[in-house]
C-alpha cells in the first residue's frame, strides 16, 4: 500500500479533456463570453441556475465553468450510474482535482479503483465500534460544556458556534487536541482551505484566497508532519494516532504523506458537512416548532431510560432509540444538501438518457436538484421527517437520496456524523428550545459548503 502510486497508470493515456465541439450535441447553453462570469453567476444562484437549465434543456445538458466544458446528469438513475460506478467508468480523482488538488492531494476522495479501496480499508479503523464508543464521551463532554455556555437570554449568531464547536470536537477526536490556539490556528488553515477549493482565481497569487489555502495547507502539513513520530507506537483513542499506527494487509505503516494527506481531507470533510448540517437542522426546526416537540418528547423518553441524572452522558447504546432525531437530521440533509454537487471525470465513452458522452469530458450529478424533485419527493420544500420511516423509503429510488454519495466513495464517516448530530440534538432539545425571530428567513449560500448568509441568529431559551 506504500509503494509510490503513479496516477497515470491508472488512467488511459490518451484521455483529454473535452471542449463544446465535442459536447456540442448534447443541448444545453452556448459558449460564454466570460466562464469566469458564467461561473460566478451559478455560484451566486445554483439552485436556481441548475433548474433553469434542467427546465429549458432537460435532465441532460451541457454545462461551462471554470472548470471547461462537461455534462450534469440528474436524477436518481443518473446518481446510481455515476456513483455506483459498476463499470469503472468515472473517475472521482480527476473529477475533484480541478477544485481540491491545490489544497487537499491525494484525499480518500481523490482516488479511484484498488488504490482508493486499500486506503479505505486502512482509514476504516479508525470508525469501527470500539473507537466511535471513545470519541462519543470526548464529543458528550465538549457538547454538554458548550451549551452550557451559549447564551439563552437574546440571539446569537448559531453558525459561527457550532463551526467553533465542531472544530473543539474534530481537534479532540481526530487530533487528541484540547482546545486553544493551536486549535483555533488550525481552524483558520482549514477555513481558507475549503474557500480556496472554489475561489475564481486558481493560482497562489500574492493576496488571493488560493494564496491563502495553499499556505494554509502548508502549515497543516508541517503540524502533521512533526506530530507523526510522536504518535508512532502510541496507544490513544483520536483518529490521528490510530492513523500512524495502522497497518496495511502486509503489515506495512502507512507513510507519513499518505497520513497527512488523510487528515488534511478528513478533517475538512467532517468539520465542515457537520457544522453544515447541524445548522440546517436547527433552522428547520426553529422554523417547525412542532416537530421540534416532536423530537424533544424522544429525546426527554431516552433520557428518561437511559440518564435521568442531569448532566448525564448519552450512552452509546442508547444511539439506536434516537430514531426521529435521525430521520429529522435525514430530512435536513435533504433539504440542504451538505454537498449539493459531485463532480466525476469520464474515463471511458458511455450512453446516458439517449446522449454519447465521449471519454474524458466531465461529468457532474447534482444532489440539490434530485432531492428535491417531486416525483420522488411530494412537496418537497416540505419539512417532513417521516419520509424516512420504514413504510416511507420502501418503494424510493435508493439513489434518491444522496448527501453521503454512493458506492465505493460513500462517505467513510457517515456513522460518525449520526453519532454527533444525535449527541448534539439529545443535549441540545433537553436543555433548550429552538426559536426564531418573528417571520424569520434565512438564505443559504451553498457553495462550497451550505451555510446561511446571515450567520443564523436565533435564541435558545432554556427549558
Amino acid at each position: 500500500m506504500n509503494a509510490p502510486v503513479n496516477v497515470k497508470d491508472l488512467y488511459p493515456a490518451d484521455l483529454v479533456a473535452r471542449g463544446f465541439d465535442d459536447l456540442a450535441h448534447v443541448p444545453g447553453p452556448p459558449p460564454a463570453r466570460s466562464r469566469t462570469l458564467r461561473t460566478i453567476r451559478f455560484v451566486a444562484d445554483p439552485r436556481g441556475t441548475i433548474n433553469r437549465l434542467a427546465g429549458t434543456y432537460g435532465p441532460v445538458f451541457r454545462r461551462q465553468d471554470y472548470m471547461g466544458w462537461g455534462v450534469t446528469l440528474l436524477g436518481p438513475d443518473a446518481n446510481e450510474m455515476v456513483l455506483f460506478n459498476k463499470d469503472k467508468i468515472f473517475s472521482s480523482k480527476l473529477g475533484w482535482d480541478p477544485v481540491l488538488e491545490l489544497v487537499f492531494p491525494n484525499g480518500l476522495m481523490m482516488m479511484d479503483f484498488d488504490h482508493h479501496r486499500g486506503q479505505r480499508k486502512a482509514l476504516s479503523i479508525a470508525f469501527k465500534p470500539a473507537p466511535m464508543k471513545a470519541y462519543l464521551g470526548g464529543l458528550d463532554e465538549g457538547i454538554q460544556r458548550a451549551i452550557g455556555r451559549w447564551r439563552s437570554d437574546a440571539p446569537f449568531k448559531f453558525y459561527p458556534a457550532i463551526k467553533n464547536l465542531t472544530l473543539d470536537l474534530a481537534a479532540g477526536c481526530f487530533l487528541g487536541l484540547p482546545w486553544g490556539p493551536e486549535a483555533q490556528a488550525i481552524n483558520q488553515a482549514f477555513t481558507d482551505m475549503v474557500l480556496a477549493a472554489v475561489s475564481i482565481v486558481r493560482r497562489p497569487l500574492p493576496f488571493t484566497q488560493m494564496r491563502r489555502g495553499v499556505q494554509g495547507r502548508a502549515y497543516l502539513c508541517d503540524y502533521f508532519a512533526r506530530e507523526i513520530p510522536r504518535r508512532r507506537g502510541q496507544v490513544a483513542d483520536d483518529m490521528f494516532t490510530q492513523f500512524c499506527n495502522t497497518t496495511d494487509d502486509d503489515g506495512n505503516l502507512l507513510g507519513d504523506q499518505a497520513i497527512i494527506d488523510h487528515m488534511n481531507f478528513l478533517m475538512m470533510a467532517a468539520h465542515d458537512t457537520l457544522t453544515s448540517s447541524i445548522t440546517s437542522l436547527v433552522y428547520l426546526l426553529g422554523k417547525n416548532p412542532e416537530w421540534q416537540e416532536k423530537l424533544r418528547d424522544e429525546v426527554d423518553g431516552v433520557r428518561a431510560r437511559h440518564c435521568p441524572d442531569p448532566g448525564s452522558p448519552l450512552p452509546f447504546e442508547a444511539l439506536a432509540e434516537l430514531e426521529l432525531v435521525e430521520m429529522a437530521f435525514k430530512e435536513a440533509l435533504r433539504i440542504v444538501p451538505p454537498v449539493p454537487m459531485i463532480p466525476r471525470r469520464a474515463l471511458k465513452d458511455f450512453e446516458f438518457g439517449g446522449f454519447h458522452i465521449p471519454a474524458g469530458a466531465g461529468v457532474g450529478i447534482n444532489p440539490l436538484y434530485t432531492h428535491n424533485m417531486p416525483e420522488h419527493w411530494p412537496e418537497p420544500e416540505k419539512f417532513d421527517p417521516l419520509r424516512f420511516t420504514t413504510q416511507m423509503s420502501a418503494n424510493r429510488h435508493k439513489y434518491a437520496w444522496v448527501p453521503f454519495g454512493g458506492g465505493a466513495h460513500m462517505c467513510l464517516g457517515l456513522h460518525f456524523a449520526y453519532m454527533q448530530a444525535k449527541c448534539f440534538f439529545f443535549h441540545l432539545l433537553s436543555t433548550r428550545r429552538i426559536e426564531l425571530p418573528q417571520g424569520y428567513e434565512t438564505e443559504f449560500r451553498l457553495i462550497p459548503i451550505p451555510r446561511p448568509k446571515d450567520g443564523l441568529p436565533v435564541t435558545l431559551a432554556a427549558r
